[in-house]
């Protein structure tokens, strides 16, 4: 049972980690809610428990009522469940250590420590208990404190189911040391019942003791039923008067004589907060069951322990249960039984003496001889009169100041009805110039309270919000499919927001389940064209993508692979790729090369393109232009010296001047051979 959780998922939702402790009906684990993301304590029914249908049906009950309560001292539950044959409770998930560990670590207590752990214990109890519920197995092991220093009470109702599965014999130690005695007779447990645990956890914490100690679960519980503890001031005289009155008061064996609410205690705590000197003057008296002849000291009763008396009869020193008397035991039990009978009423004339002085004192001596120059007065019972009665009442209004009063909705109680009052009845109080100042707590009715507006919340958190109209009302969820709305989070609401709630009404919650999301097995589409692969998606409801790709096998225009394997199941409107073929890849050698071009930053030659410009250089082709030097067949003219001989020159053919080139002017022959002239014959 111990490991075999580990690492396994509840409703495919909260995973379990690791094992952080176990109990008489439960082992808890700590685990990751992946729905949420958050870290949960869960408390796994045992497996031989969880046989029996009816304990496990108690189980849910009392653990979907416990997870009605919201305050900020109690552990909250959020989900209860039944998975895989796995009952279980999904919790809060407290970093801290228990009560009892702290106790153990450090010892005694400082009162103002313990002063404020009980304050808080009381405070979630006074929630719980207005709903109607019972811790009964209030402890130090189930009460966790967190690393501010508050506390948390973990495992309301829990205890009631095993209550048909055990006997008191079987019940664990730890559970026996805070046990009620009415819950140790066998008796029904009410609110009184966890204030008398309240008081030994108080005890514990003052004085870093028990009250009873035993070697024996049944020795524990007879001692709860019929002995009285030192007073915690025996044993650490540091303890404050009023603190230790508030202890004893809270663990009376007579219910009667505890406090009869924890709103009651509550009070007490909050005055002996403001002022640690305070005494509250309550005169404990030691009650065994009704119509007992018991000492105060006597450990074994004879009537209101049937459940312990039927088992064990008589107790031996050694614990062995004996049933038969021989004659020799019977006289010497007869002359003991008159011996006890003297004694007993010896001690109850005592008692009464005591009593009796102690009542004199208390209201009739101590004023005489106390000359108290303040004067003092008992606080009347304001609770059950109407408000405007009371504070218009002339004889009231001598004494007490009302301060502003507290409304409460109440459907119970017509408004202005005073449901509390603060100082209680029957308190003693000294009478000032200011008055006495009195707080009254009245009843509002019941007003008219709109549905709050819950759409776009989480569903617990919704479902909270509505217990904490203190209104009863009937919550009914359901998580359906929706495409818009986060899961887990409302998105209808009935009644609508604003319409008026009466107290037991039916309050209807949808939340969302997320995206109707529709499952679809993807096609084949190998060796079909893009549209028909297209038109294949569309007809499926998915989304296509095309993809193309060479391929050396494949058909050009045809898919050849796709992203998901066909008969795959996907949400519609997936995308699917498909590659289509391109073909072959073409044969282009040259094509690795131009990865080069990056490179061609390296080239210089890029550099000289400027220079392209003195291509115009090519201009002095003009060079040609000297050809006019054929000017120069001007100087012609110098025949005018050669006088009356100007007509040689003009027969070149004469003679053998004719092939004879003029060195005075080598333009002609040069130019007759560069132009091919035929000289003249």
């Amino acid at each position: 049972m111990d490991d075999m959780y580990i690492g396994k998922f509840l409703d495919d939702r909260y995973e379990i980690l690791e094992k952080i402790g176990s109990g008489g009906m439960a082992v808890v684990y700590k685990a990751r809610c992946h729905r949420l993301n958050r870290f949960v304590a869960i408390k796994i029914l045992k497996a031989d428990l969880a046989q029996d249908p009816d304990l496990r049906r108690r189980f849910h009950a009392e653990s979907q009522a416990v997870a009605m309560l919201s305050h900020p001292n109690i552990v909250s539950v959020y989900d209860v469940n039944h998975s895989d044959n796995v009952d279980y409770i999904v919790m809060e998930l407290i970093e801290g250590i228990t009560l009892k560990q702290y106790i153990n670590r450090k010892g005694i207590l400082n009162w103002k420590e313990a002063l404020h752990f009980t304050t808080q214990i009381v405070k979630a109890l006074e929630h719980a208990h207005s709903r109607g519920i019972i811790h009964r197995d209030i402890k130090p092991h189930n009460i966790m404190i967190l690393k501010d220093g508050n506390v948390k009470v973990a495992d309301f109702g829990i205890a009631r189911l095993l209550t048909t599965q055990n006997t008191l014999t079987q019940q664990t130690l730890g559970s026996v040391h805070y046990i009620s005695p009415e819950q140790a007779k066998g008796g029904a447990a009410d609110a009184r019942s966890d204030i008398y645990s309240v008081g030994v956890v108080m005890y514990e914490m003052l004085t870093s003791r028990l009250p009873f100690e035993g070697d024996n679960a049944v020795s524990i519980a007879i001692q709860h039923i019929s002995s009285i503890p030192l007073q915690p001031r025996e044993i650490n005289p540091d303890i404050p008067v009023g603190l230790e009155e508030i202890t004893m008061r809270a663990m009376a064996p007579n219910m009667s004589m505890r406090y009869q609410s924890a709103s009651e205690m509550l009070a007490d705590l909050e005055d002996f907060r403001k002022n640690p000197s305070v005494r509250f003057n309550y005169s404990f008296i030691p009650s065994m069951a009704d119509d007992e002849d018991l000492d105060a000291t006597r450990t074994v009763p004879v009537k209101g322990v049937s459940q312990v008396e039927r088992a064990r009869r008589r107790v031996s020193g050694n614990g062995a249960v004996r049933t038969k008397t021989t004659p020799e035991e019977y006289r010497k039990n007869r002359k003991r039984s008159g011996s006890t009978t003297m004694l007993v009423g010896i001690f109850c004339i005592a008692m009464l003496l005591v009593l009796l002085v102690v009542f004199m004192w208390n209201y009739i001596i101590k004023d005489l001889l106390m000359q108290d120059p303040e004067e003092t007065i008992n606080v009347p019972n304001f609770v059950g009169s109407m408000y405007n009665d009371v504070i218009n009442n002339p004889d009231y209004l001598l004494y007490y100041r009302f301060e502003s009063p507290k409304y409460e909705q109440n459907s119970d109680r017509p408004e202005g009805y005073i449901l509390r009052q603060d100082p209680a009845e029957g308190r003693r109080v000294t009478v000032t110039e200011n008055k006495i100042p009195i707080t009254l707590y009245v009843s509002a009715g019941q007003k008219e309270i709109p549905m709050p507006d819950l759409l776009n919340m989480d569903y617990r958190e919704a479902e909270n919000t509505l217990r904490r109209l203190g209104l009863d009302l009937k919550i009914n969820t359901e998580g359906r499919p929706h495409d818009s709305y986060t899961p887990d989070y409302v998105f209808e609401q009935i009644p609508a927001k604003d319409e008026i709630l009466v107290p037991g009404m039916q309050v209807y919650l949808v939340y969302s389940l997320g995206p109707d999301v529709k499952m679809v097995k993807v096609p084949n589409l190998l060796n079909l064209s893009e549209a028909s692969a297209l038109q294949k998606l569309e007809t499926y409801g998915l989304v296509g993508k095309k993809i193309e790709e060479y391929n050396d096998t494949a058909q050009k225009g045809r898919v050849f692979q796709q992203s998901i394997d066909e008969e795959t199941e996907v949400p519609e409107g997936t995308e699917i790729e498909f590659y289509i073929s391109l073909g072959p890849e073409p044969d282009t050698p040259t094509v690795p090369n131009i990865p080069d071009e990056p490179d061609t930053p390296d080239y210089p030659p890029y550099t000289p393109d400027e220079p392209d410009e003195p291509d115009v250089p090519d201009t002095p082709d003009t060079p040609d232009i000297p050809d006019t030097p054929d000017t120069p067949d001007t100087p012609d003219t110098p025949d005018e010296p050669g006088g009356g001989e100007p007509g040689v020159p003009d027969n070149p053919g004469g003679g053998d001047d004719g092939g004879t080139v003029d060195p005075n002017n080598p333009g002609d022959g040069e130019m007759g051979e560069d132009e091919g002239v035929q000289p003249s014959g």
